[in-house]
């Protein structure tokens, strides 16, 4: 691994002689592969997994598995997630005892969206937010098989945020970076780096930050966190946010086992947590907690709010406890919005992007109802409300690629929910001569699992 001379001049400063030397030793190891279990859906435990420190639901693996074959990952059981990113979920464990209105700003694949879903407390809100509507429609899918309905996912620029009129108790803002902390994972970091890329990038994370900052209620929490090394957009950020926001940097409990690091800038005394290949087991992540303490920001718009629907039984009876829940009609479609959530979701729908909320329950076709992949991942969905048909690995891999299944004679006509070791997959249609797959087609396997090929062309 060569790095920009650049790079390495400033950083060995940065980080003195002797930490330096770990960090590049750090580079040349391979890194660390963990998993994230989704609690509120199985008690898994991988086989091997040696717990992450910082996250009681995290685990190191021995060795990577061709996760893309493994159906419970599509079914939402765990998510393939960095150890240092898991960081996050410890910061929420540690400020976090009540429900909260929190917004993941900048929120693409989802990671830390769907950690900070296990780790805030029952009855909370996340808005998770990606500008790029490529990345957001992943973000979306992912989110969805996580199951947790108290979700809306937006796509959004931080200003129409701010334009919005929404508060939030937390927010997180896991800003574009240049990337210094993927160096060991891709050789395409190396090469996009740039000094000037690293000034681009403080200016752009100061602005994510501030227009956020209009969203955070006064007391509220800012985390503030990158995957990159450099001071300019670490420590330096974070003072700048504490001066000219109105902030004061919060600490976080840490073990010293765990090998993270504080501020590297002697001049910048403040509690940041730094995560550093050589000294952590994970990759490089800078992390911050800040406690807004002035409020001189207008608030946007008020709005006002859209007509729920009068859900028919049919509908209503697919989840466990339709009460808790507010219906809506969007064309054809049926999403249903946790009360919890609903007023969040009354502006939200008014003045920004939605992709995706609560729960999507399905089409209405004629005198049909469709059900939807949302409703059938989703922790709140009734099965009893629906014929159940288990698969054993080779039907499932088939079912996620959209090839053809079949079912037992004696399956139920209609909709049916699929399972794999107890765990929902998905809807087929069984129209008693063939099966229809309705498993959606953006997040279809496109390939086929070695084990498997062999068969597949005798």
């Amino acid at each position: 691994m060569i790095l920009p001379d650049s790079f390495s001049n400033y950083t060995s400063s940065l980080m003195g002689e002797q930490l330096y030397s770990c960090f590049l030793q750090g580079l040349q190891t391979l890194p660390p592969v963990s998993v994230r279990m989704n609690r509120s859906k199985c008690d898994n435990i991988p086989e091997g997994g040696i717990l992450v420190p910082w996250c009681d639901c995290g685990y190191y693996l021995g060795e990577r598995p061709a996760f893309t074959f493994d159906p419970l990952l599509h079914a939402g059981y765990y998510y393939v997630q960095e150890a240092s990113s898991m960081f996050v979920h410890h910061v929420l464990r540690q400020y976090v005892d009540k429900p909260v209105r929190m917004l993941d700003m900048c929120a693409a694949p989802g990671g830390k969206s769907t950690a900070a879903l296990g780790a805030l407390p029952a009855g909370s809100t996340l808005m998770s937010n990606e500008p790029v509507r490529a990345r957001a429609q992943i973000l979306a899918e992912n989110i969805q098989k996580w199951g947790n309905p108290n979700v809306i996912v937006t796509n959004n620029y931080p200003k129409d945020y701010a334009r919005s009129g929404l508060l939030f108790d937390v927010i997180l803002c896991d800003v574009p970076c240049s990337g210094e902390g993927m160096f060991r994972k891709d050789e395409g970091a190396i090469a996009e780096w740039s000094v000037q890329n690293v000034e681009n990038c403080r200016q752009l994370q100061r602005e994510i930050v501030e227009e956020a900052w209009q969203c955070l209620e006064l007391g509220g929490l800012l985390i503030y966190s990158t995957c990159t090394f450099n001071a300019k957009e670490n420590e330096e950020n974070v003072a700048w946010i504490c001066e000219n926001l109105g902030a004061e940097a919060l600490p976080v409990n840490i073990k010293a086992e765990w090998g993270i690091r504080e501020s590297l800038v002697k001049d910048i005394n403040l509690p940041v947590c730094r995560f550093i290949p050589g000294c952590t087991e994970g990759e490089g992540l800078f992390m911050a907690v800040l406690r807004k303490t002035s409020d001189e920001y207008r608030r946007g718009a008020k709005h006002g709010k859209i007509k729920p629907l009068k859900a028919d039984s049919s509908i209503s009876k697919c989840l466990l406890n339709p009460e808790e829940f507010v219906f809506y009609a969007h064309g054809n479609d049926v999403i249903a919005v946790p009360k919890c959530i609903n007023s969040q979701y009354d502006t939200a729908a008014q003045s920004l992007r939605i992709i995706h909320a609560g729960i999507k329950m399905g089409t209405v076709k004629g005198k049909d109802f469709i059900p939807d992949q949302s409703l059938a991942l989703s922790t709140a969905l009734n099965r009893n409300a629906f014929a159940l048909a288990e698969l054993d690995y080779g039907q499932a891999i088939n079912y996620l690629r959209r090839d053809a299944i079949s079912l037992p004679q004696e399956t139920a006509r209609g909709f049916v929910l699929l399972t794999y070791k107890d765990a929902p997959l998905g809807f087929v249609k069984n129209i008693g001569n063939r099966v229809n797959n309705m498993y959606p087609q953006e997040w279809r396997i496109r390939t086929m699992p070695n084990a498997m090929q062999g068969k597949e062309n005798q």
